[in-house]
């Protein structure tokens, strides 16, 4: 039998630790919306028309959602704006030709949830806005469709500006806009399928599985996973540094190598990549299989710039080619460091979908490289339980 205290943790939800600055700014962000809204609409109706109710009971529930959690697909402006409109047409509609009171609260408000799930802007507060349009009383009713644009829309208007207000100026973006995320093949990426961890394909399969509204926008749960991945990688490869796994015996070339003599290059020390360094090795860019394959045409005659790749060079520099690394080397090249943790690197190289990686000094002046046969070696190993020694 479960006691008290267990039971209690089960009905409990399992929230995310929110810090007191951020309850002390949903709470005072709630004050002075509501009172906002309250006061803002008793100066708009004035003395004349004091029949008219001036603040309905939802805002207080929109209020939850737009200073608590803004950042919720549930509090954005289009959820608030057409998830209360909706509801309060649906919810007057029920009223009018619905004769028994309870099942007009009923119609009114699955046909508000029913409209918003298909109009996506799905406002909890917006249930409690049908069901007013029904039991509201004698001054909701004799409003009408009125009481879609008052008290409904001016409510929800004065409440949203409030929120716009006071999110962004206490350094809240508001409305949310969730990180964005590319789902587009990058340039000489890897194939999904040896690429570590998970895609954004992957997400949306998990989400079509699960098949239940979740109240996270879909960019901000992608952010968290990624970030729990990494955190993940971090704590499995311990202290790997890139100094642990770079190939420190790195060959490199200068721009002004040419296209034939970096090929040889290439295919005597079987490697695919070749960083390019200036007269104080410094890198200043990569050579690849694919800059060759993709920027230059192959000939009896030898190696001579793609129509393409000269045109690029005539419109950039004004200058004619002359078969050398610089006119078809990858710049500016992304670097490491060789402290810089094994899961700096995993991320920089699946994002930026790099098969090889220069490891660069405090100079900038190359010391070695990594690859991504090196980089999946050590994460493996990392993973390898050590066996325990066997006292003699």
């Amino acid at each position: 039998m479960p006691t008290l205290a267990e039971l209690m943790r089960r009905l409990a939800p399992s929230l995310a630790p929110v810090s007191r600055t951020e309850r002390l700014r949903a709470t005072v962000g709630a004050l002075l919306g509501i009172a906002i809204t309250g006061f803002a609409s008793a100066w708009l109706v004035g003395g004349e028309a004091a029949h008219l109710p001036l603040l309905i009971a939802p805002m207080g529930a929109s209020a939850v959602l737009l200073f608590a959690v803004p950042s919720s697909p549930l509090a954005q402006p289009w959820s608030l704006i057409g998830g209360n409109i909706v509801a309060a047409i649906i919810g007057v509609t029920a009223a009018k030709f619905v004769p028994d009171v309870f099942l007009a609260a009923a119609v009114g408000v699955s046909g508000a949830i029913a409209a918003m799930l298909a109009l996506r802007c799905v406002h909890p507060p917006s249930g409690a806005v049908a069901l007013t349009a029904v039991v509201g009383g004698p001054a909701i009713s004799q409003l009408g469709y009125e009481f879609v644009f008052w008290p409904v829309l001016a409510n929800s208007v004065l409440l949203l500006a409030s929120a716009v207000a006071y999110n962004n100026l206490t350094g809240r973006a508001y409305p949310h806009r969730a990180p964005a995320v590319s789902t587009a093949p990058r340039e000489n990426e890897p194939p999904q399928s040896v690429r570590l961890g998970f895609s954004s394909e992957d997400i949306d399969a998990a989400l079509a599985e699960h098949d239940e509204l979740l109240d996270v926008d879909r960019g901000d749960l992608e952010m968290i996973l990624r970030r729990a991945e990494m955190r993940a990688l971090r704590r499995r490869s311990g202290e790997l540094t890139c100094a642990d796994v770079m190939t420190r015996d790195v060959i490199g070339v200068s721009p002004e190598t040419p296209l034939l003599e970096a090929l040889d290059i290439l295919r005597r020390h079987h490697v695919k990549a070749l960083p390019v360094t200036d007269g104080n090795a410094r890198v200043i860019g990569m050579l690849t299989q694919t800059d060759l394959l993709d920027k230059v045409a192959w000939g009896p005659k030898g190696p001579r710039l793609s129509l393409t790749q000269r045109l690029h060079l005539r419109a950039l520099n004004g200058t004619a080619p002359s078969s050398v690394v610089r006119e078809v080397m990858t710049s500016p090249a992304k670097t490491s460091t060789p402290d810089a943790p094994i899961a700096d690197l995993v991320r920089l190289m699946t994002t930026a979908g790099l098969h090889h990686l220069p490891v660069v000094d405090r100079h900038s002046q190359l010391i070695g490289i990594v690859n991504q046969t090196d980089l999946i070696a050590a994460l493996l190993l990392s993973r390898t339980p050590r066996p325990e020694r066997v006292a003699a």
